[in-house]
């Protein structure tokens, strides 16, 4: 069985807070969730999958190397 976190679990595992989580929903910036009746849960695989997608090489955009941040991982 996949573990499903609570917004406040998932911000706690991502460093975040769950307002930025609540904002990145409104958003679609943040990682992805299942909404399951009234309820908002988060897969730890997909937690992961975004940290992933947020690794980078540089600080500005023109010289981010995403291919070797991506290779690193």
């Amino acid at each position: 069985m996949t573990e499903k976190m609570t917004t406040d679990q998932a911000a706690a595992y991502i460093c975040k807070s769950a307002s930025w989580l609540h904002k990145s929903r409104m958003t679609g910036t943040g990682p992805v969730y299942l909404k399951i009746g009234g309820a908002v849960r988060y897969l730890v695989s997909d937690l992961d999958a975004w940290l992933a997608g947020t690794r980078r090489t540089g600080v500005y955009a023109h010289c981010n190397d995403n291919e070797r941040a991506r290779s690193v991982a």
